[in-house]
């Protein structure tokens, strides 16, 4: 005995029945098959710790003493900024360990996000120029960042926190990938 067909989906075209190819048989558009992810350095946890301590924790300080000095009502910003320095203080670990890259045959990928998630794939022959930069603060916790080009500049990706070693690695392989890709058109 034979089991039924199975009914097409509402909406769906003709195809419905047909079986799924490789690549639509994840369910999870941000975790494709077969791809092991590279992680990026856990010393970037640090680095935007102390981006966000200056940032939210100075401005809150500020509120706090202007509070003390001058009027309670200054409390409030205080409390809302203090408690948005401890949120991110949570979130950042997380954050960072959600950052991830994957070189495959033809392309590079590169997801982050947490809550919202993005993958960006980026071919090898659309790159124009790999560029590594580290600020002195990245300096400083010994990292780097790999910033991609391509000619559409909302293409544009890059890989934060990766060891100097691992950047400049990247840059060369991502450089001579380019370059083989576009002596091929």
């Amino acid at each position: 005995m034979t089991s039924p067909a199975p009914e097409p989906r509402p909406g769906a075209g003709a195809d419905a029945g047909a079986p799924a190819s490789p690549a639509a048989s994840s369910s999870d558009p941000f975790q494709p098959a077969d791809v092991t992810w590279a992680r990026v350095s856990p010393r970037l946890i640090p680095v935007r710790w102390i981006l966000v301590a200056f940032w939210v924790g100075l401005p809150a300080l500020v509120c706090a003493v202007l509070a003390v000095l001058l009027t309670v009502w200054l409390w409030i910003p205080a409390g809302v900024l203090a408690a948005a320095l401890l949120w991110a203080v949570l979130l950042i670990p997380r954050q960072v360990r959600a950052i991830g890259y994957a070189e495959r045959d033809d392309d590079l990928l590169i997801r982050k996000g947490i809550l919202f998630r993005q993958l960006v794939v980026v071919p090898y022959g659309r790159m124009q120029f790999v560029d590594v930069s580290a600020g002195p603060l990245a300096r400083r916790f010994g990292i780097a960042t790999v910033q991609l080009h391509t000619a559409a500049a909302s293409t544009d990706a890059e890989i934060p926190g990766l060891a100097p070693g691992e950047a400049e690695r990247l840059r060369d392989r991502l450089t001579a990938h380019g370059e083989a890709r576009l002596a091929g058109l």
